[in-house]
């Protein structure tokens, strides 16, 4: 029986379908196609890509995730496509250098790792996934060149990123040239009336759109979402240090949250939650503190529980209000080699160049001193509790 045997009515609610084409959105291209074809009444098969070139997913990604949900939500057919080919590739989005390209069983384990966070949000079961290694692969030269003809090389150089390159005399490989044409490929087999996906993504999409245009197939939409901003108001990227991960635990999810920049707890209401946006604008009107407070217990409880968020909450108010340290300290085992190995074994801090940053920062202090620690080898006294960034503590022992 096929997933999709039991087709579930879809909804044309007019206040559903204006919220899905404006909250957390960038563009919608075209939006008259768009607004006629939810307002139909027919099922839309929608779909969204990813390259799983890492494994954690942090609150950026989310917000395509539950744009994803939102059309299911409505009864139309969802798709989620695994880069499983173009991963191996490299996607040159946002990139002043190529990506460098990962091996299959890399793309299998990242994804594994990813489809358990994205549970989080997604019931799979509603969901149809495919794999872009089905199409992509078993193509010859005689296709790739085919399909090729459907652009010109004025179309591709106009991706800024490309731009920026040959401003600054720097190399495009011929494969990153190429990424489109895959990616759009991926939008005409499964012959879709709307991509989803990051505004970074739009060229990538657009270029779907053109090529089922020139391949006869139905006339798509482009959905894009707004990219969030990290903890300090930078684009919220790994390289920066500045993620809200789903992975966080309670309490490091909720103090990062408390030390977003005050400008962009709107924006995080908007694209992260589902609370009601005339209950947002009230909510800002408040205390800035306490309107914070209140987008990390939502997205504490949505992530972890009600229970969860309320205890994080508890402690923050204990360590940031009261400046005491919290009840429950995570105990790390001393290592002979020092502060940076302990730390980094433990799983606390994900890399030696992350520790080294948070030092270089001045973010890693001892709690019985107040002094930051400076050496990447530093030994802690007896039992010592350390102090890293403004929310995290272990005790080394």
């Amino acid at each position: 029986m096929s997933l999709f045997s039991r087709t579930p009515a879809v909804s044309t609610d007019e206040k559903a379908v204006d919220e899905l084409l404006t909250r957390g959105v960038a563009t919608v291209i075209p939006r008259e196609l768009a607004v006629k074809k939810l307002r139909s009444g027919e099922r839309l098969r929608v779909y969204w890509g990813i390259d799983p070139t890492g494994a954690q997913i942090h609150l950026g990604h989310t917000l395509s995730l539950r744009k994803l949900k939102a059309f299911c939500d409505l009864g139309h057919e969802v798709i989620l496509v695994i880069g499983s080919f173009t991963a191996m590739i490299g996607d040159p989005t946002g990139r002043d250098a190529a990506r460098a390209p990962l091996t299959k069983e890399q793309v299998e384990a990242n994804f594994k790792d990813y489809k358990r966070q994205a549970q989080k949000i997604l019931d799979f079961s509603k969901i149809e996934v495919r794999k872009n290694g089905e199409w992509l692969a078993p193509l010859n030269f005689s296709d790739i060149v085919k399909l090729a003809s459907n652009f010109t090389v004025g179309q591709m150089l106009k991706r800024d990123m490309f731009q920026r390159r040959i401003e600054e005399d720097k190399p495009i490989s011929l494969h990153e040239f190429l990424y489109p044409l895959m990616v759009g490929y991926d939008s005409a087999v499964l012959d879709v009336d709307c991509e989803l996906g990051g505004s970074d993504q739009e060229f990538n999409m657009l270029a779907g759109r053109h090529l089922q245009q020139a391949l006869g197939k139905r006339d798509k939409f482009v959905l894009t979402t707004k990219l969030i901003e990290g903890i300090d108001g930078r684009k919220m990227s790994k390289s920066f240090n500045n993620c809200i991960y789903l992975d966080d635990a309670p309490s490091d999810m909720y103090g990062k949250l408390m030390a977003v920049k005050d400008e962009l707890v709107e924006t995080y209401f908007e694209c992260t939650t589902s609370v009601p946006l005339l209950e947002v604008k009230e909510i800002l009107a408040g205390h800035p503190k306490e309107a914070k407070m209140c987008l990390a217990r939502e997205i504490v409880t949505m992530y972890h529980s009600k229970e969860l968020a309320e205890k994080a909450e508890q402690e923050w108010e204990k360590t940031f209000s009261k400046g005491e340290v919290p009840e429950e300290v995570l105990v790390v085992e001393k290592k002979p080699e020092g502060l940076m190995v302990s730390v980094v074994s433990a799983g606390v801090v994900k890399s030696n160049n992350e520790f080294r940053q948070l030092l270089a920062n001045g973010a890693i202090s001892s709690v019985a001193s107040g002094e930051k620690i400076t050496d990447s080898g530093y030994q802690a006294q007896g039992e010592e509790v350390i102090r890293i960034g403004k929310h995290r503590f272990i005790k080394i022992k």
